[in-house]
């Protein structure tokens, strides 16, 4: 017999958003792949789309920033311990990324064949990394640094023989122990300080050759990193003032002897979002670090690690909009609201539609991005990555917070507690537009790359042209972002300007070519010759959003 007391039957509410197979339900994500370079691999990254998507890795994922890292400074008797302790389910999130070669994959030829990736490499690994981040974002900040560490490394040929074989091992390893005891290894990077931030030629931590100075030498490093990134790390790499100047180090968590180097974990930065992940400020007391490069070069070292970041921070951020729009439409799927499916009401379809058009734009762009990549031999590959990576960096992080806000937004009240999805995912947006180069300084980014090497802008326009032919608003769109670049007294005011609206043409040249006629109307109707306003949902009542809508998130 029921009591009076007892709760009311739960009704009209949406199941949870889990076991859903993030590959085959993403349309735009499949044909990227495919169309980029990256269709031999389809077969393992759907298994890997099902496994990422499963009921057991969301709640690895909810565990995992539940009980956010701790750092252990010392031990009961005051001796210092220096260690980040992390919940179990992190562990496993990191064997599982790992285990698909997404820290390792477009270099693992390089112990197999000596050559540096295999053909379509970085846009499989795209798409791994597009399917870990909705699996748990927080994780791939480590996996991301170790992938990006690599070019860098093998500037200094005798350190990257050391390195390498465990750093391209697919054997997630967490012990707290030397590298040679390891069967894999994880890399951090400690380039930024209090007074400088992006300055990084304002660092003041210096570094002293502990003998013989030199690349590939041993240097003392004393000073002081604000953001120390994934400080459980086995190396980071480092910026320090030495006699030339700025340079890049090696840092190892232990010394040759097997001794646990001189890195001071200060205390663990309590961030708005990525808690299951660790970033901490550091003190080096006179710590060992191995020079990469010749002195005073540290900064164009670092930006070998930096570049291949950023495009990771594009593609997370694009994923987590994917993420957030499919568990938007879910729950519209299953709500009714005055007798018929919330998604079925014309202002909510039109909203979400909306915002799936930037999402498949972002998700386009990224992985274009990524084939770049692959391509680095290639001149027009690599004017395209020189000056889209800024780009779309810029554009792609810029836009995902707004969305995930209106995502959030959809499912009411209930997207706004804890116990769900959407609030942990929408913490953890904006970081992607922080780190790594904010807004501004991608502009800035922008803005050196065309004084230098004004020849890219000429290339990337030509490789733009064909893809507008036929469509005279994207050729208008094309014809603007020209006329900016013939500017040069205003560009520096317009960086920002130029770096959406090149974006935004690029993206709705993407769509035209690529995508169905339904999607890229709408997007070049209300992106590329203008919006009527600035949230979603406004002026696309005349689209059809049902099609855009069921490719996607089919139901």
């Amino acid at each position: 017999m029921s009591s009076p007391f007892d709760t009311h039957d739960v009704t009209n509410q949406s199941p949870p958003f889990q076991g859903v197979d993030l590959f085959a339900t993403d349309a735009a994500l499949g044909e990227a792949v495919a169309r980029e370079g990256g269709a031999d691999a389809v077969v393992e990254l759907a298994a890997f789309g099902v496994k990422c998507g499963s009921n057991e890795a969301f709640e690895l994922a909810r565990l995992a920033n539940q009980n956010p890292p701790r750092l252990r400074a010392f031990d009961t008797q005051g001796r210092r311990l220096d260690i980040v302790e992390f919940h179990p389910t992190y562990h496993d999130l990191m064997a599982i990324s790992m285990a698909e070669g997404l820290h390792s994959n477009p270099f693992e030829h390089l112990l197999t064949h000596g050559q540096n990736i295999r053909p379509g490499a970085n846009v499989v690994r795209a798409a791994g990394l597009y399917l870990a981040a909705q699996m748990e974002p927080g994780h791939c900040c480590p996996i991301t640094m170790t992938h990006a560490a690599v070019p860098a490394l093998l500037r200094q040929p005798d350190l990257a023989a050391t390195w390498l074989p465990r750093i391209l091992s697919r054997r997630y390893d967490p012990a707290f122990k030397p590298a040679d005891q390891k069967s894999a290894v994880t890399l951090g990077m400690g380039l930024t300080e209090k007074q400088g931030g992006t300055d990084l030629r304002a660092i003041t931590t210096r570094a002293e050759p502990a003998g013989v100075g030199g690349p590939g030498r041993e240097y003392l490093v004393t000073g002081h990193k604000w953001f120390f990134s994934a400080p459980m790390s086995d190396a980071f790499l480092v910026l320090a003032q030495a006699k030339a100047g700025v340079s890049c180090f090696l840092m190892p968590r232990f010394r040759p002897d097997g001794t646990v180097n001189a890195l001071r974990l200060q205390r663990l930065k309590d961030k708005l979002g990525n808690r299951s992940n660790a970033s901490s400020e550091v003190e080096f007391a006179g710590a060992s670090a191995w020079l990469i490069g010749d002195e005073g070069r540290g900064v164009s070292v670092a930006m070998e690690m930096v570049t291949r970041t950023r495009l990771d921070c594009a593609i997370s951020s694009a994923a987590l909009m994917r993420l957030s729009l499919a568990n938007a439409i879910h729950h519209a799927r299953h709500r009714r609201i005055l007798g018929r499916p919330l998604i079925e009401q014309p202002l909510m379809s039109e909203v979400l539609a909306d915002m799936a058009l930037d999402v498949e734009a972002a998700t386009g762009l990224a992985f274009r991005l990524a084939r770049a990549f692959d391509r680095a031999e290639d001149p027009r590959a690599s004017a395209w990555a020189r000056l889209m990576t800024p780009v779309i960096k810029y554009w792609v992080c810029k836009i995902a917070p707004a969305l995930t806000a209106e995502a959030m937004e959809c499912l009411g009240g209930n997207g706004f507690v804890e116990d769900g999805l959407a609030a942990r995912t929408y913490r953890e947006v904006p970081v992607n537009a922080i780190w790594e180069g904010s807004g501004n300084v991608m502009a800035l980014d922008i803005l050196r790359v065309l004084q230098r090497e004004p020849e890219v802008a000429e290339i990337v326009l030509e490789d733009l042209a064909p893809l507008t032919e036929g469509d005279p608003h994207l050729k208008a769109g094309l014809a603007r972002v020209e006329a900016i670049l013939h500017e040069p007294r205003l560009l520096d005011r317009r960086a920002r300007f130029l770096a959406e609206a090149l974006a935004v043409v690029s993206a709705g040249a993407i769509l035209r070519a690529h995508a169905p006629a339904f999607v890229a109307d709408a997007f070049i109707a209300t992106r590329v010759i203008g919006r009527p306003g600035q949230t979603y949902g406004i002026g696309i009542d005349w689209a059809d959003t049902r099609a855009i809508l069921d490719r996607a998130f089919p139901g």
